[in-house]
């Protein structure tokens, strides 16, 4: 007997606000840009496209491209989806105190 599977879908798995804004503070601390983005996509998708798509603005397609692991979104459209989550951004120091 064959096993079937689906391929993983992490916005499945995204249920609450601490969820999400979890997944994406452990992208932001990995320091790479196109798993910050694939982060935002994977949050905007659990929340639903469509509604993030009126509430920035933009249109659902160039948000999913714009979201997708190969896309490239301008900062602006980055803080539009970000704002849309209801979350926000935060920059704090990496150095010690002197």
């Amino acid at each position: 007997m064959k096993t079937k599977t689906r391929p993983y879908d992490a916005a499945e798995y995204l249920a609450s606000e601490e969820e999400m804004a979890a997944y994406l503070e452990a992208a932001l601390e990995e320091g790479d840009l196109s798993l910050v983005v694939q982060a935002l996509g994977t949050i905007a998708k659990a929340r639903g496209m469509s509604q993030i798509a009126r509430e920035t603005g933009l249109g659902r397609e160039s948000l999913y491209k714009a979201l997708s692991p190969e896309g490239n979104p301008e900062f602006a459209t980055v803080l539009k989806v970000v704002k849309a989550l209801g979350m926000q951004l935060h920059a704090e120091s990496i150095h010690a105190p002197i």
